[in-house]
């Protein structure tokens, strides 16, 4: 029986609750779909209260924005900027963010069903990612080689690609889009994003403020819909020069091999299942803590969650006890309401494939010894659910569940740790927890994985670069390495004279 503190339930009558009508945004301009056609988004935590409506784009629609991206890049101003003259807009655009951080907040709390309270500090850590970026415009440099003869001179140019497709997730629409967009446009590239279909307001909103702060037309444009056709046309278009994509490992092979058969460019950020080791030697109160906001944090719908615990078995029984307490005063419910810390999981559907692996992990074997079960009436809420007996062939061990299900497994020694860890055909992320750092070090040294902490989990700056190893994607994103991934590097052999003639 689930035994969490009170329930939330949400509050159907909050004035926050009203829907909001968008347009896309194509060549600068506010637009409906050609066709007219609409979706309607009605809240996951207030179910079936209507929040959004956004145009349904078509393959037409996807057209128009990318050729005016194109239009933009080929034609248009921005390419030809000095890096201080796009950082001045970039700037102008983070500052727009924080002064609508509430606004946002608010859109993304209703139609994602995510907690307000920690919206807010990633529409602040938003602003932070375009502030970053700006302020490196005026810095991206390529190289000089002056030591290859005497009449000769070497240069690296750094271009930009050209178009980017940007296609984002439902969990983090404005942080994951953040991390990318600034940095495309930085290096002085057009972009067309493509938000989910389920949380597309706050990158409407986004485009909107950068245009209102002076990013010329066409060089930030939003076209909402399905992956079929709109994500798809951005993959397939000759007119697109590189792809980036965010969200499941199916999805993405899928969007790889379209963009393959053009031979594009593409940055994926895929699935993951990320192990948390625990060794005995560890501050259990803190790790227990952050075990239980890593994997319980926005309903475990986080790519980088920490979702398999891997514990030293001496102090398995110590830190479960510690984990379970923990996920018994987590507040749920209502995401509009301020003491509340997780919401909703993001539609009906995801709630039921939750409960389908719970019983699955039951099945095998797996024994549930806090939650596993739907919380309230009315929304999508899920309680935090702590799995122990989990062998690693089970699906809950292997597969991502994306909701608050924690796995958990048993060691002896670091080199079982770092086989239990590796063994899984994901690679985002990976936590290590030991007061002996030489352990740390190397235990995460030897973790195939692209995130990585010790004694924490989800901290990030703009400067440090982010990404996966294996099935969890290819590409970097944020720091210098998001400079590079959207640029191209031409060689120019300069021959300053006294070269012999071919045919005298």
């Amino acid at each position: 029986m689930n035994q969490h503190t009170p329930f939330v339930p949400p509050r159907l009558s909050d004035p926050r609750l009203t829907a909001r009508r968008y347009q896309m945004l194509i060549d600068g301009k506010s637009v409906d779909a050609e066709t007219g056609e609409t979706i309607r988004r009605e809240s996951p935590a207030h179910a079936p209260t209507l929040v959004s409506e956004i145009p349904k784009g078509s393959h037409a629609d996807a057209e128009r924005a990318i050729m005016a991206a194109r239009r933009a890049f080929d034609e248009g101003p921005w390419p030809k900027m000095t890096g201080s003259e796009r950082g001045r807009i970039l700037q102008r655009i983070s500052d727009a963010i924080r002064k609508h951080r509430e606004e946002l907040a608010t859109i993304e709390a209703l139609e994602g069903g995510k907690a307000i309270a920690g919206v807010r500090g990633e529409v602040a850590f938003s602003a932070e990612l375009w502030r970053y970026a700006a302020g490196h415009c005026v810095g991206l440099t390529g190289e000089t080689h002056n030591s290859l003869g005497t009449n000769v001179l070497g240069l690296m140019l750094r271009e930009p690609i050209g178009v980017v497709g940007v296609i984002t997730p439902w969990n983090f629409p404005l942080l994951i889009a953040s991390e990318r967009l600034p940095w495309a446009l930085g290096v002085g590239c057009t972009v067309v994003l493509k938000p989910s279909e389920f949380t597309s307001g706050s990158s409407i909103r986004l485009a909107e403020l950068a245009r209102d702060c002076g990013l010329p037309d066409g060089v930030l444009n939003v076209v909402t819909g399905y992956g079929d056709p709109v994500g798809q046309s951005f993959a397939d278009h000759p007119a697109t020069d590189f792809l980036s994509f965010t969200g499941s490992s199916r999805v993405g092979q899928i969007v790889g091999g379209l963009a393959a058969s053009r031979i594009k460019r593409v940055g994926l950020e895929l699935g993951g299942k990320g192990p948390n080791i625990v060794f005995a030697d560890s501050d259990m109160e803190a790790a227990a803590d952050t075990v239980a906001s890593a994997v319980f944090g926005n309903a475990g719908q986080v790519c980088i969650a920490g979702s398999r615990l891997l514990v030293e078995a001496s102090a398995k029984d110590e830190l479960l006890e510690r984990v379970v307490a923990i996920s018994r005063k987590v507040r749920i419910g209502d995401p509009l309401d301020e003491t509340v810390q997780v919401g909703s999981l993001i539609h009906r559907p995801h709630l039921e494939k939750v409960e389908r692996y719970i019983g699955e992990g039951r099945a095998a074997g797996a024994e549930v010894i806090t939650g596993g079960e739907r919380l309230g009436n009315v929304g999508n809420y899920f309680a935090p659910t702590i799995f122990t007996n989990v062998t690693p062939d089970m699906s809950i061990a292997r597969e991502e569940i994306f909701g608050p299900v924690l796995v958990t497994t048993s060691f002896e020694t670091p080199e079982e740790a770092i086989r239990l860890a590796n063994d899984t055909g994901y690679g985002l992320s990976a936590m290590v927890w030991s007061n002996d750092l030489q352990k740390a070090i190397n235990t995460i040294r030897q973790v195939r994985a692209g995130r990585t902490w010790i004694n924490g989990h989800g901290d990030g700056t703009p400067e440090m670069g982010i990404g996966g190893y294996k099935q969890s994607g290819i590409g970097r994103e944020t720091g210098k390495y998001g400079f590079d991934e959207y640029s191209s590097f031409k060689n120019v052999y300069v021959q300053l004279g006294g070269k012999g003639r071919w045919v005298s």
